[in-house]
C-alpha cells in the first residue's frame, strides 16, 4: 500500500525552521498589555481637538497619530503572522480579528486629520514651521497631504463621496464574489488522466502540463464559463471604469490615469514611456514566442502553450540549506554589510520555512518599523523556491535598511518601488547562476528559461494589461460604450499585436480581460513592469561598479523621505525616460540570443 505523506502539524515543525515571534511580543500576556495601551490611546485621540489653529496643535496631533498608529500596526503584524502560521488555530483567528478591528477603529478615529490639514492656508503653514521648528521633521509628511489640496472638494461634497464609497466599490466587489465564489467550473482531466474540478489555481497548474490535450481542455473549458457571463462581467468592469473617470473629473485631474498615478506621486510620463518602449521592442517577444514554438516542436503554437516548461527534465533539486548558500554567494556583490544583514535573517529565525498543516500558502515578506522583517515560505526543493527566497529577502532588506535609516514617518516605501528591491535580487541571482554553472548546459537552460519567462510575464504581459486598461478608460471618457463585444475585439487585437504571428490568438483569449482582477485596481499593473525593468538595470549597475552598489544601498535607505521618482534618480534610474527600459531589453535580447544558441546547438 502506498503511504500518503502528510504535512506536519505546527507543533511538529523544528523550531529552527520557524520564525521567532517572541521578538515582537514575548508572550500573549505581553500582547494583551500592549493591546490595552493602544485601546486607551485611541480614546485619547477622541479627545484631540479636531482644529489645527497653531503649530503646537499640529505637532501634537501628528505625534499622537503616528505613535498610536505605530502601536496598532505592531499588534496587527503580530496577529497576522501568528494566524498565517496556523490558520486553523481558533485563538489566533480571534486575535487577528481583534487586531483588524483595532486598525479599523484607528482609521475611523483619525479620519478627521487629513481634511483638517488641508484647511490650513499655505502661508499659515509656513508660519507654523517658523513657530515650531520641530515641525520640520514632518515637512515631507505634510507636503504629501498638501499636494492633494487642489483636488479636494468642499466638505459637503467630500462627505457625500465618502458615504457613497461602498456604492462606488460595488462593481469590483460583485466581480470578486462572482469570480471567486459563484462561477461554477467544469471537470477536466489532469496529467494522470484523473478527473479534477477546474479552478483558477488548478488552471494555472494544468497550463504547465507537458500534455497538450490537458492544456487545451483546461483553456477551452475555463473560457467557456467566462463566455457565458461576458456581458455581466463587461457591466461590472465598465462600472468600475466609469467610477474612476467620474472621480478624476470631479477632482479636476486631466484623466483617470493622472489621478491614479498622483496617489503615488508618479508623473504620467512613466506610464506612457513604458507603453511606447514595450511596443518598440515587441519584436523580441515575437522572437521568444517563435523559439518556444521550435522547442516544443509544434506546428501551431497556441495561447495555452505559453506556460508549459520548455525543458524536458525536472527542475534541479535545491535544498533550503543550499539555497541559503547560493543566495549569500550571489549577494556578495552588495557588500559585506548587506550580506551580514542577510546572514542575520537566516540565523535569527526571521523566516518560517516549511509547509505545515493549515499554514497560509505562498510566500511574502512582512514586519513593521519596530520589528525585524519576517518571511513566510512553503519550501520545496527546486529552482523556483530559491528565487522566492532571494526575492523575499530583497523585500526584507529594503525594509531593514529603510527602518534603520529613517524615522518612523518615513520608514515605509512607496508601492511604486516595492517590487524593485526584490526583483533586483532575482536579477543578481540570475547573473550569478549563469556564471557559476556556465559549463552546465542544462542548468544554464533552466536559468535562462526562468529569466525569459519572468520577463515575458512581467514586462510584456503586464504592459499589455496596462495598455488595455488605458484603452478602456479613454474609450469611456470619449463616450464609447464598454460592451463585451467592444472589449473582446479590442483585447484580441492587442493580444495579436503583442504575441505576433508565431502564436495563434485563439478566439477564447479575447475573453481574458473578463477574468483579470487587476483591471479593478485603478492603474496598478504597470508598476510590475516598470519595477522589473528598473531592477534589471539596477542589477547591472551594482555589478559594474562600487558606485552602483553605493547608490543602490542609498535607495534602500531612502524609505519615503522623498518622491519615489527622485529616489530612483539618485539610484541611477530616471523612470520618466526610456533609457532604463532600453537597457532592460538589451539584457533580455542577450539572454534570448544565448538560449537560441544552446537550443540550436
Amino acid at each position: 500500500m502506498t503511504m500518503v505523506k502528510k504535512l506536519p502539524q505546527r507543533n511538529e515543525v523544528p523550531e529552527e525552521l520557524t520564525w521567532d515571534l517572541t521578538t515582537i511580543f514575548k508572550d500573549e500576556a505581553d500582547f494583551e498589555k500592549a493591546f490595552e495601551v493602544a485601546q486607551e490611546n485611541l480614546g485619547l485621540i477622541d479627545q484631540q481637538a479636531h482644529e489645527l489653529n497653531d503649530g503646537h496643535q499640529l505637532l501634537k496631533a501628528i505625534q499622537m497619530l503616528l505613535e498610536v498608529g505605530r502601536q496598532v500596526e505592531k499588534l496587527a503584524v503580530y496577529a497576522q503572522l501568528k494566524n498565517d502560521q496556523d490558520t486553523h488555530d481558533n485563538d489566533s483567528q480571534v486575535q487577528n480579528d481583534r487586531a483588524e478591528a483595532l486598525l479599523t477603529s484607528f482609521a475611523e478615529k483619525t479620519a478627521w486629520f487629513e481634511p483638517a490639514v488641508l484647511l490650513i492656508d499655505t502661508d499659515k503653514l509656513d508660519q507654523f514651521y517658523q513657530q515650531v521648528p520641530e515641525l520640520e521633521h514632518y515637512r515631507r509628511f505634510l507636503d504629501v497631504i498638501m499636494a492633494k489640496k487642489a483636488h479636494v472638494l468642499s466638505p459637503e461634497v467630500e462627505g457625500v463621496l465618502a458615504s457613497a464609497s461602498d456604492i462606488f466599490e460595488a462593481s469590483a466587489k460583485t466581480f470578486g464574489i462572482l469570480d471567486n465564489t459563484d462561477l461554477s467550473f467544469p471537470i477536466v482531466k489532469n496529467d494522470a488522466g484523473q478527473d479534477v474540478q477546474l479552478s483558477q489555481g488548478v488552471y494555472s497548474v494544468l497550463l504547465e502540463s507537458a500534455d497538450v490535450k490537458v492544456r487545451r481542455e483546461a483553456f477551452t473549458k475555463l473560457y467557456s464559463v467566462y463566455e457565458q457571463f461576458q456581458h455581466t462581467l463587461a457591466s461590472t468592469l465598465a462600472a468600475t471604469v466609469k467610477t474612476h473617470n467620474l472621480s478624476a473629473n470631479l477632482r479636476h485631474y486631466d484623466s483617470a490615469l493622472d489621478a491614479a498615478l498622483a496617489e503615488n506621486e508618479i508623473p504620467t510620463a512613466v506610464f506612457t514611456t513604458l507603453i511606447d518602449e514595450v511596443n518598440n521592442h515587441l519584436d523580441l517577444l515575437h522572437r521568444y514566442v517563435e523559439l518556444r514554438k521550435q522547442i516544443l516542436g509544434v506546428t501551431d503554437l497556441h495561447m495555452y502553450d505559453l506556460y508549459t516548461p520548455l525543458m524536458k527534465t525536472k527542475s534541479p533539486k535545491i535544498t533550503y540549506d543550499q539555497a541559503q548558500k547560493l543566495s549569500l554567494a550571489a549577494l556578495e556583490v552588495m557588500g559585506p554589510d548587506y550580506v551580514n544583514a542577510v546572514q542575520k535573517e537566516f540565523d535569527g529565525r526571521w523566516i518560517d520555512v516549511i509547509e505545515n498543516q493549515y499554514k497560509r500558502s505562498g510566500g511574502y515578506s512582512s514586519g513593521m518599523y519596530d520589528t525585524n522583517p519576517f518571511i513566510l515560505l512553503n519550501w520545496q526543493d527546486n529552482l523556483d523556491n530559491l528565487y522566492t527566497l532571494i526575492h523575499e529577502t530583497g523585500h526584507s532588506m529594503h525594509s531593514f535598511y529603510s527602518h534603520q535609516a529613517q524615522p518612523y514617518q518615513y520608514g515605509d516605501y512607496s508601492i511604486f518601488v516595492a517590487e524593485i528591491a526584490s526583483t533586483t535580487n532575482e536579477n543578481i541571482l540570475t547573473d550569478y547562476l549563469l556564471k557559476k554553472f556556465a559549463d552546465d548546459e542544462e542548468m544554464t537552460k533552466f536559468v535562462l528559461n526562468y529569466y525569459l519567462d519572468g520577463f515575458k510575464g512581467t514586462v510584456f504581459r503586464q504592459t499589455q494589461f496596462a495598455e488595455f486598461e488605458s484603452l478602456i478608460h479613454e474609450a469611456d471618457a470619449n463616450r464609447v460604450p464598454l460592451t463585451a463585444d467592444f472589449m473582446n475585439q479590442e483585447y484580441l487585437k492587442l493580444n495579436q499585436k503583442y504575441y505576433g504571428p508565431a502564436v495563434i490568438s485563439d478566439p477564447e483569449i479575447r475573453l481574458e480581460w473578463s477574468r483579470i482582477p487587476h483591471f479593478y485596481y485603478d492603474f496598478y499593473v504597470y508598476q510590475y513592469a516598470t519595477g522589473f525593468a528598473a531592477a534589471t538595470t539596477l542589477a547591472e549597475k551594482i555589478q559594474a561598479s562600487d558606485q552602483g552598489r553605493i547608490d543602490y544601498l542609498s535607495f534602500l535607505q531612502a524609505g519615503s523621505s522623498d518622491q519615489p521618482i527622485n529616489v530612483m534618480k539618485r539610484a541611477g534610474v530616471d523612470m520618466t525616460q526610456a533609457e532604463y527600459l532600453k537597457d532592460a531589453f538589451k539584457i533580455f535580447e542577450q539572454r534570448l540570443d544565448q538560449l537560441e544558441k544552446l537550443i540550436k546547438g
